[in-house]
């Protein structure tokens, strides 16, 4: 029996039953408060779910795409439980949940907690994608072999994940020593930043698979922009500069999943979670209505 008053749902945008049905959903979005591996400021394990509460602030409809957002159908995933014995107990837990999904055919997305959710969530997609490659929008390389005793935290995010598929490095502007000789090593395309040429959403683009995971830690944004986050780096990117490499990629590949990490909410203000809250509902729109998998939705484009 339902209450007799108006409530707000408590899932990604706050939708009704019709447009959060796991059933009818284009898209899932898994919460991973997890920040166990952070080494500057904590805070990251908060980030799911002030993203969560600030979306249901957006408005459904995106004027860059005339895509009513909430019609393509967005499932919110109860909030998988931290393992902070082991991140890479913790990678398996967020792999295993996200081939849960991916295998209903969902875009399915991770809100993070710390950037090294995007290993077990990469992982579930190269399973399902075998050409898989992967756009890592990161301030950092996130490179090293291991890092204040783990290879499996969010200094190592995209070492792990290029040893199993392509990794191309965007929006780079600090990193180890260590890095820059593994990037020249192992041949990792990096596109460091500012940028170095005419076209850089171009260039990155043509690098990339038909299939592709993108990773996004919102340290890559100018701390102007985002400053909600455990390790801010000054010279980032703006808003609408990395909606506009996401969306060339959308239209040009096939966006079949993603994570956006490293929200830590208390590091800054309010707004800066709704800013977070909306890259998410961008990649769900980018990913559903463009591409590969347009869904038939709006006209704007």
């Amino acid at each position: 029996m339902s209450l007799p008053v108006p409530t707000t749902p408590a899932n990604f945008l706050a939708l009704p039953p019709e447009q959060s049905a796991l059933g009818t959903a284009g898209a899932v979005v898994i919460p991973a408060p997890i920040d166990s591996t952070t080494s500057f400021r904590s805070g990251a394990r908060y980030g799911p779910s002030a993203i969560i509460t600030a979306s249901a602030a957006l408005e459904d409809y995106d004027l860059e795409l005339d895509v009513d957002v909430a019609e393509l159908g967005i499932y919110t995933a109860p909030a998988l439980e931290p393992d902070v014995g082991s991140p890479r107990r913790m990678a398996e837990r967020v792999r295993a949940a996200v081939a849960y999904y991916a295998a209903m055919g969902k875009i399915t997305g991770v809100i993070g907690g710390d950037h090294s959710a995007a290993i077990g969530s990469a992982e579930a997609h190269r399973e399902r994608h075998p050409e898989l490659s992967v756009l890592y929008v990161d301030a950092h390389a996130d490179l090293r072999d291991a890092y204040q005793g783990t290879g499996w935290g969010h200094g190592s995010g995209a070492r792990r994940i290029s040893e199993r598929c392509p990794v191309t490095l965007v929006g780079v502007r600090t990193l180890a020593m260590e890095e820059r000789d593994y990037i020249r090593q192992a041949g990792i395309p990096a596109f460091y930043w500012p940028p170095d040429g005419d076209d850089y959403a171009g260039a990155v683009v043509d690098g990339l698979n038909a299939d592709v995971y993108v990773s996004v830690d919102l340290d890559a944004l100018d701390p102007s922009e985002m400053a909600s986050v455990g390790t801010p780096e000054p010279g980032g990117m703006r808003w609408l500069e990395l909606l506009a490499l996401l969306r060339r990629v959308a239209e040009r590949r096939r966006i079949v999943g993603f994570d956006v990490c490293e929200l830590a909410p208390e590091e800054g203000p309010p707004a800066h979670s709704y800013t977070a809250a909306k890259l998410v509902y961008k990649l769900i729109a980018y990913s559903l209505a463009l591409g590969g998998h347009n869904v038939g939705f709006g006209g704007g484009f």
